[in-house]
């Protein structure tokens, strides 16, 4: 058996990072791999397409109900879904009680404990949102998750998202082997989104992945509750998650420590692409905003 991929992918939360792994982790079993998704997210929505169903049970909600995780067996938790795909979410707390990547930290825990690991060619980890801090930064803290993959767009915030992003992963690189596999661009139809991915990948040291175009059939599967692999599986669509697929697979090793760049230096790219405006610029629209309003 080849040796255990451990991959993560982060990204700034409302990119497409859940629709793009599940689609990815779909194309990857057609390459002959075993899969094991553990969703990061309290929202528990990392593996319903997998599993064609609206959420999974949490292994903090069951956690809850029997006492202890040390009460939990691993059937409890672990469903199996399209081709095959396993299935574990960590969950967490109510909103606003507590930490909610606590949930990360013990569902891990338990899984490695339970076996979960055992008999699988990747673990997927797909953590919420663009943090990289506490229970949610353990697939890098703890040295799990050796592949990071950002999901990110043309868009302004996605992109400060993925700088923030390898900022965690060059925190934790050199005390572990986490690095950047690189960046899958989810396509925003943003003015110039190819060519702006690719500049940022440059800037961190990094490549862009694979740029996903916009397609309305990616929502159509979804309505279903299923991955674009199973719901057309003949599409354009599902052909690009093939190729995205492929590309992961062939990026074994091909990691690197990120160079994040600074505020200003991420402002100057924009600058340069036209997609922000220097500061005389937005303060001569502020003006004329200003007299518009004191116009009417």
């Amino acid at each position: 058996m080849s040796e255990l991929r451990q991959i993560a992918f982060y990204g700034k939360g409302g990119i497409g990072k859940s629709t793009t792994s599940q689609n990815t982790l779909a194309a990857l079993v057609e390459l002959g791999q075993k899969i094991l998704i553990v969703g990061c997210d309290p929202k528990a929505d990392s593996t319903r397409l997998i599993l064609n169903s609206k959420a999974q049970d949490t292994v903090l909600h069951l956690a809850a109900e029997m006492g202890s995780v040390e009460d939990l067996e691993l059937e409890d938790v672990l469903k199996i879904g399209y081709k095959d795909i396993k299935c574990v979410e960590s969950g967490g707390p109510e909103p606003g009680v507590g930490c909610a990547g606590r949930g990360v930290i013990t569902s891990i825990n338990f899984l490695e404990e339970n076996g979960a690991y055992d008999d699988v060619d990747y673990v997927s980890y797909d953590v919420l949102g663009d943090v990289v801090c506490g229970g949610f930064a353990m697939p890098i803290r703890e040295n799990k998750a050796q592949e990071i993959y950002i999901v990110m767009s043309g868009e302004m915030m996605a992109l400060y998202a993925a700088n923030n992003i390898s900022k965690g992963i060059l925190k934790y690189a050199n005390s572990g082997g986490v690095r950047l596999g690189g960046l899958i661009c989810n396509e925003r139809q943003t003015d110039k989104e190819l060519e702006l991915a690719e500049a940022m990948a440059e800037k961190l040291g990094s490549k862009l992945i694979h740029f996903v175009p916009r397609d309305n059939i990616v929502q159509h599967a979804e309505l279903r509750r299923q991955t674009v692999l199973q719901y057309a599986p003949d599409s354009q669509q599902a052909d690009e998650y093939r190729e995205l697929a492929r590309k992961i697979h062939e990026n074994s090793g091909k990691g690197v420590i990120p160079t994040p760049v600074t505020m200003d230096e991420l402002e100057e790219m924009l600058m340069e692409f036209g997609i922000m405006q220097s500061e005389e610029e937005r303060e001569a629209m502020i003006a004329k905003s200003d007299a518009e309003m004191a116009a009417s």
